[in-house]
């Protein structure tokens, strides 16, 4: 089966697996599992944040980040397709009960001028805007990223009106495979970073939320009250120590992968277009009357998996587990289908 609906289908290398079963565990909620005390301080340290808190999810993450940087009746600025608004079940006001400030922007990507004409006066009747999220990479985007120079007039911009700046990283590490940048460069230009072990970097479980570490104190107490306090969760986290010191540098190859597959999409005749690829996410439309359904259940006859984004929009995605003897299988397959 080649399973192409996301880069969180991975499972552990056979690496990876040893470094679950040896680690060392504790309770977690005691702050007394070395292998998850050693993750928070690597990640915080790549991204220059005092602190770190593992949690199940990148969602989890989030969450807590939007919980801790705002008081209700307050608003957060994004894309209208940021994550945190599409996927997370409406947790902004779930969980927060604050209101959303929806912006427009090719790729899922906004500007600092965007952001300042959003921002708010203080009357009554208006939520008070206090935190602004980006995604890096912005996955309803297409995978699309920002570079840092894209970011400081955002940075500047929050500290200059008093916002706070959230970074939704889930896969941060692919946009740094293109931009050449640095985790440190990143985490300089955001109040809190989450990333995620378990896209592509191949883990099992598990997000890391970063930053001050009065912040991340807070953010322990509300990881609690959603349930996310594990015990010896050091198993996990021991996954996403292999995942960051070996599966960075790899992400590459997955690229380059989704390059070639948009090519082929490019080249067919039922493919009504290809968004520009970015990083290891393909998103693409077929020509009417071909709907997403039809075409997912005849890649299942080819044993493919892959995701419907819309009636007739479908998404790709190159992952760890994707090899090249499968993208060969996949790109002869698409040649070979008639509608």
């Amino acid at each position: 089966m080649i399973n192409i609906i996301s880069d969180t289908v991975t499972t552990p290398t056979p690496g990876m697996l040893d470094a679950m079963m040896s680690a060392q565990v504790g309770d977690d909620v005691f702050k007394q599992d070395p292998s998850i005390n050693a993750l928070q301080e690597k990640a915080a340290a790549m991204f220059g944040k005092e602190a770190g808190l593992f949690c199940p999810s990148g969602t989890m993450t989030n969450q807590i980040a939007i919980n801790v940087h705002t008081d209700r009746l307050d608003e957060m600025i994004c894309h209208k397709y940021s994550h945190v608004y599409q996927y997370e079940t409406g947790g902004y006001g779930f969980n927060s009960g604050i209101a959303v400030n929806l912006l427009d922007g090719p790729h899922g990507k906004i500007t600092a001028d965007q952001v300042a004409a959003a921002i708010k006066p203080v009357y009554d009747w208006l939520p008070i805007s206090k935190l602004v999220v980006l995604e890096n990479t912005n996955n309803k985007g297409g995978g699309s990223y920002y570079r840092l120079d894209e970011i400081k007039p955002i940075t500047d911009l929050c500290k200059e009106r008093g916002l706070r700046l959230h970074l939704d990283g889930a896969r941060i590490f692919n946009a740094l495979a293109e931009t050449g940048e640095s985790t440190l460069d990143v985490g300089n230009h955001f109040d809190t970073v989450s990333i995620c072990l378990s896209k592509g970097l191949g883990a099992p479980v598990g997000s890391l939320l970063l930053g001050p570490a009065d912040f991340i104190a807070k953010a322990r107490r509300v990881r609690k009250v959603m349930g996310g306090g594990m015990r010896q969760a050091g198993f996990l986290a021991a996954a996403g120590l292999y995942a960051l010191e070996n599966n960075v540098d790899r992400l590459k190859e997955d690229h380059e992968h989704a390059r070639i597959i948009e090519a082929k999409l490019k080249s067919l005749p039922y493919i009504e277009n290809v968004r520009p690829v970015q990083t290891n996410l393909i998103i693409f439309d077929v020509k009417p009357p071909l709907t997403s359904d039809v075409y997912i259940a005849k890649l299942k006859e080819h044993n493919i998996n892959a995701a419907a984004y819309g009636p007739q929009t479908m998404r790709f995605v190159t992952h760890l587990d994707f090899s090249r003897a499968m993208l060969d299988k996949l790109l002869v397959t698409l040649d070979n289908m008639r509608f």
